[in-house]
């Protein structure tokens, strides 16, 4: 058996390897959203405009903005087996593009908040959304998360997929007040 474990905690696997010496070293979850509200969307990126920020999506040519985003919020990032993220070099952020749509929050010309979205199977699943720390808890990672929705919708897509760190509380209560249901719950173990 593997160091580490990443298991749903209605997994009867949790009590055997807590028998087994294992602990819990981080929990994550998963969330999803199906038919969302159009108007609770547009409201959420009507309260970020509204307090002077300028919400957009992204191509390419933004990635040296986007990558030193991630680089002043990366030791901010929880760790956990589950939900760790390296930001790695600026290539890595330039391939984000195609496959994923990336929508940001601009204030005058500073990117300060940005979240990752591509299509898989169907539906919106985000990457990852990150805000400058002086703008968090004033709803811009919310409104980025909305913008990249309401795109989604526009072509056709009605479900959608997020996930994060339990010790995220931020991110879990603005992807709750956006309508996600949080549906699975994973608990890391290790030895």
């Amino acid at each position: 058996m593997p160091d580490t474990q990443i298991v749903q905690d209605t997994d009867p696997r949790c009590t055997e390897l807590e028998a087994a010496g294992y602990r819990v070293v981080g929990e994550s979850w998963a969330a999803h959203l199906v038919d969302p509200d159009r108007d609770l969307l547009e409201t959420a990126v009507s309260r970020a405009t509204a307090s002077g920020l300028t919400l957009r999506e992204l191509g390419a040519e933004s990635a040296e903005a986007l990558h030193k985003l991630e680089k002043a919020n990366e030791s901010d990032y929880p760790f956990t087996p589950a939900t760790h993220r390296v930001v790695g070099e600026l290539a890595d952020i330039r391939a984000l593009w195609p496959e994923h749509r990336v929508f940001g929050a601009f204030d005058r010309s500073r990117l300060v908040g940005a979240t990752v979205i591509r299509r898989h199977e169907g539906s919106g699943d985000t990457r990852f959304t990150s805000v400058l720390a002086p703008y968090r808890r004033r709803g811009v990672g919310q409104a980025v998360k909305a913008a990249s929705i309401l795109a989604f919708l526009d072509v056709g897509i009605t479900r959608f997929s997020t996930g994060g760190a339990a010790i995220n509380d931020g991110s879990l209560g603005a992807n709750e007040a956006l309508g996600y249901v949080v549906d699975e719950r994973w608990r890391s173990y290790q030895l």
